[in-house]
C-alpha cells in the first residue's frame, strides 16, 4: 500500500545537535574532503559488468542529494531523497546515516545538499529541524529498522518539496520490483544511477545487484514506477539494513518497508504538525 497522511502520536525529543553551526562548518574544502559513510563493512572491489546492466551518471531527477554529517570519527556523507509529506519538508535515508545505533544518539552538523556535485550546492544547503529513527535502531542498530526520516527547515522561505518535488512512500508491496537506484558513491562527487530487479534476501530485507554502490550510497532510494514526465515514482527501499547496506559495491540491501516504516513515517508527519523536535519514535514495533 502507499503511505498516507494520517498520523499516529508523535514521540518525544529535542532539537538536533549542531544545527546553528552546520552551514558555516560545511565549507567547500570540508565537503570535498568528507568520506563515504562506512559504518558497515561495505568495501571497494572490482566492478562486475554483469551486475551493472544500466549503470550511468545520475541526475537529481530522483529527488536525491548528499547528506553530510559530522561525528567523532570525522566528516562523512550518505545519500537522502525527498519523500512526499503534507508539510513538504521530509527526507528518507538510512537510519545509520543520522543515528549511531549504539544508544549515543544522533550525529551532528547534518546538512542536505540536493543535486550536489564537486563541492557545489545548486539548490543550496538545507538543515534539519527534526530527526526520526525507530527505538530498535537507536538502542541496538537492529538492521530491520535501518530507515530514518529527516524533516528540514525552510530555505530562503521555501520547502524542499516545492523546490525539487517528491517521491511517494510505498510499504508492504512485495519483494520483486524494477527499481531506479541513485546515490553518491565514494569514487565520485556526482551520483550514479542503476536500474535492475530486486529480490528477496530475507523476510525483512530486499537485495539489489549493481556494481559501484560504495559507502556514500547508504540511504539511496529504490524507486519503482518512475515517470519520465513527472520525474517521480514510489520509494520501496533505501540502501541500508542487512550489513548496513552490504559488504561489496556489487550487492546492496534494504529493509523491506512495512508497517513499522509506515508508523515511523506517520510519527514524522505528526511531529510536523505538533512542533516536536528530534525523535526516537515510540511504538514502532514490527508486525509480521
Amino acid at each position: 500500500m502507499l503511505a498516507t497522511g494520517c498520523a499516529a502520536g508523535p514521540g518525544h525529543g529535542h532539537h538536533p545537535r549542531g544545527v546553528a553551526g552546520a552551514l558555516p562548518f560545511w565549507n567547500r574544502s570540508r565537503l570535498l574532503a568528507a568520506a563515504p559513510f562506512l559504518t558497515g563493512p561495505k568495501r571497494a572491489d572490482k566492478p562486475d559488468p554483469a551486475a551493472s546492466p544500466h549503470t550511468a551518471a545520475g541526475v537529481s531527477s530522483l529527488k536525491v542529494g548528499a547528506l553530510f554529517e559530522h561525528s567523532a570519527s570525522g566528516n562523512h556523507f550518505c545519500t537522502a531523497s525527498v519523500v512526499a509529506s503534507p508539510s513538504k519538508d521530509l527526507l528518507v535515508t538510512a537510519a545509520h546515516c543520522i543515528n549511531s545505533g549504539d544508544g549515543k544518539g544522533y550525529n551532528s552538523d547534518i546538512v542536505f545538499i540536493p543535486g550536489y556535485r564537486d563541492g557545489q550546492e545548486p539548490y543550496g544547503a538545507w538543515t534539519p529541524a527534526r530527526l526520526f529513527v525507530a527505538p530498535q535502531w537507536a538502542s541496538s542498530a537492529d538492521p530491520d529498522y535501518d530507515v530514518g526520516f529527516v524533516a528540514l527547515q525552510p530555505h530562503d522561505g521555501e520547502n524542499i518539496q516545492d523546490v525539487l518535488g517528491a517521491n511517494r512512500l510505498g510499504t508492504d508491496l512485495g519483494y520483486r520490483y524494477l527499481v531506479h537506484v541513485t546515490g553518491y558513491p565514494d569514487s565520485a562527487n556526482t551520483p550514479i544511477t542503476c536500474v535492475n530487479w530486486t529480490s528477496e534476501q530475507s523476510s525483512t530485507q530486499l537485495q539489489f545487484d549493481c556494481s559501484g554502490y560504495t559507502g556514500g550510497t547508504s540511504g539511496s532510494p529504490w524507486v519503482i514506477h518512475f515517470s519520465s514526465l513527472s520525474r517521480t515514482g514510489t520509494i520501496v527501499g533505501v540502501i541500508g539494513g542487512y550489513e548496513q547496506g552490504g559488504d561489496t559495491p556489487s550487492v546492496s540491501y534494504s529493509v523491506r518497508l512495512d508497517a513499522a516504516t509506515l508508523r515511523l513515517y506517520q510519527q514524522a508527519l505528526a511531529a510536523e504538525n505538533t512542533g516536536s523536535q528530534q525523535v526516537t519514535a515510540k511504538n514502532a514495533g514490527r508486525q509480521r
